[in-house]
């Protein structure tokens, strides 16, 4: 839901409503954290996404696209990209039960990295020295994290296993994104939204005859706020594209990592590994490198 008009006049708003949408999402993933032990992953999935349908669909009522907005002629287009976009949320949430939230947060900043790469190979998109850099670094910054469960010592299973559950997410949801990118071309935002939260709440229920728990009361509730916030942080960033540009916006996107960061200390009460502090120069690196490779872009473009 980026593909707004945008009204430059009011970057500090954007700026505001970026950092916002960061805080919510982290808030969001400390939620289904807190939940990840006693709740079923499909079950976590469903509550994440039919709450998360209210605050959209209020906001694209306000807004008088609904149910208007949600016409396509592309239907296949958005049942591949809320096919991957489901997976990714499945997968990221099973990393999010066995990893610090920090490393969970580091390792999705993987995404914007290949997403440069699903558009070349997607979009039909050329491959630059730009993308080439990102995806080093990025690869890199994960090889840091994993080699202390190869190298040698005591493996922790459970942590490998989010490690790789973490970069197939980053892999899904770059595939997302790529899809997001054509979908925009000539659909809705709030339709793209819309179909995403829709088929990831009908994922989730789909796993019902696998087992769900009725959660105690503390975890119903938090089931229930991380929809809520992960719907507002959805709308929290496309407001903020309102009025600033992609570019000025993307430096704030890392301040999201110290919320994770503050979460693991304060909340669940789990250090960072050392390896975190090697691997986190590495990830943020090739992701600035897509950054500056999509700024040039819309600069030549320009």
């Amino acid at each position: 839901m980026t593909d707004v008009t945008i009204d430059t006049d009011r970057p500090f708003r954007g700026i505001l409503l970026r950092l916002l949408s960061g805080f919510l999402f982290a808030a969001m993933v400390v939620m289904v954290k807190a939940t990840s032990e006693e709740v079923p992953l499909g079950e976590i999935v469903f509550f994440r996404s039919a709450f998360a349908l209210i605050p959209l669909i209020a906001f694209l009522w306000i807004r008088g696209e609904f149910p208007s907005g949600l016409r396509t002629k592309r239907p296949w287009g958005h049942v591949l990209r809320s096919g991957f976009g489901a997976a990714a949320m499945f997968t990221s949430f099973a990393a999010i039960a066995r990893l610090p939230v920090a490393e969970a947060t580091l390792i999705g900043y993987l995404s914007p990295v290949l997403t440069a790469i699903a558009g070349v190979i997607l979009l039909g998109e050329r491959m630059t020295i730009f993308r080439i850099g990102g995806v080093v670094l990025g690869l890199a910054g994960v090889a840091v994290l994993v080699w202390p469960e190869l190298g040698g010592g005591v493996a922790d299973d459970g942590r490998l296993a989010g490690l790789v559950l973490g970069v197939i997410t980053a892999i899904l949801t770059a595939l997302a994104l790529a899809m997001t990118r054509s979908l925009a071309r000539n659909e809705s935002p709030g339709a793209i939204a819309f179909y995403f939260a829709l088929a990831s709440a009908a994922a989730g229920l789909a796993t019902l005859p696998g087992g769900w728990v009725m959660p105690l009361a503390q975890g119903f509730w938090f089931l229930v706020l991380a929809g809520i916030f992960g719907g507002f942080a959805h709308i929290a960033m496309t407001v903020a594209f309102r009025y600033a540009e992609a570019s000025r916006l993307a430096p704030f996107e890392y301040v999201a990592l110290i919320w994770a960061v503050l979460a693991d200390l304060l909340i669940f009460g789990l250090p960072l590994a050392p390896a975190f502090f090697f691997a986190l120069p590495l990830v943020l690196g090739g992701a600035a490198f897509a950054a500056l490779e999509r700024s040039r872009r819309k600069a030549v473009a320009a």
